[in-house]
């Protein structure tokens, strides 16, 4: 008989690297084998497909003319309403009142009085006359210088004699001022003076008239 027991002594199976390196290199060289003859069939395909492409070109349609301006706006018409406005209806005249009868005799049939005759126009008044103040304005007495100078002063009453037209013919001292030289001045001031006549029954008459001329400071 055999012995089957199984020595302990056999040394155990270790990992062999330069075979698996083999293994590994032969499956790449088969990968590289099996990509080397499908290259040309996929080639093949892809130009079969390339063949197949139709080219299409759209071609824009033309554009459409521009549309037409619009046209113009025609203006507002305006509308002219003419009213007419509402005659005045003629009112029928009043009816005519029937005349009236009196028996007895109106106040207007007697006879009125004569009238009243006019009073009598009154006189005008008398009045003498009186220096124009325009024209004693116009030309007044001249002071004195000397008398200006000492301070004197004084009033002189003049008699003024005129004609019809207001013109002085005649002038004289009623009443001194005490200086000669104001006396004077006065005097010569009343010549050029105008008179506005005295009135005697609606006349102008010539007469005289008093004038005072003060001097004063």
């Amino acid at each position: 008989m055999t012995d089957l027991h199984t020595s302990f002594d056999t040394p155990k199976q270790t990992i062999s690297w330069p075979r698996i390196a083999g293994t590994s290199f032969a499956i790449a060289l088969h990968v590289v084998v099996f990509m080397t003859l499908m290259a040309p069939v996929t080639s093949q395909k892809s130009a079969d497909k390339e063949d197949d492409v139709t080219l299409v070109n759209f071609i824009e349609p033309p554009k459409p003319p521009p549309p037409p301006p619009p046209p113009p706006k025609e203006p507002p018409k305006t509308i002219t309403r003419i009213v007419e406005a509402p005659k005045p209806t003629a009112l029928p005249p009043p009816p005519e009142e029937p005349p009236m009868v009196y028996n007895d005799p109106s106040p207007v049939s007697t006879p009125a009085p004569p009238p009243a005759p006019p009073a009598p126009v009154a006189a005008p008044a008398d009045f003498g006359g009186s220096v124009d103040p325009t024209g004693r304005a116009l030309n007044k007495p001249v002071y004195p210088p000397e008398e200006m100078r000492r301070g004197i002063t004084g009033t002189t009453l003049l008699t003024l004699t005129y004609d019809i037209s207001g013109n002085v013919t005649g002038v004289e001292v009623k009443r001194s001022s005490g200086n000669r030289n104001l006396d004077r001045a006065a005097v010569k001031a009343a010549n050029r003076w105008k008179i506005n006549p005295g009135m005697r029954g609606g006349v102008r008459v010539a007469g005289q008239v008093d004038v005072p001329v003060e001097f004063t400071l």
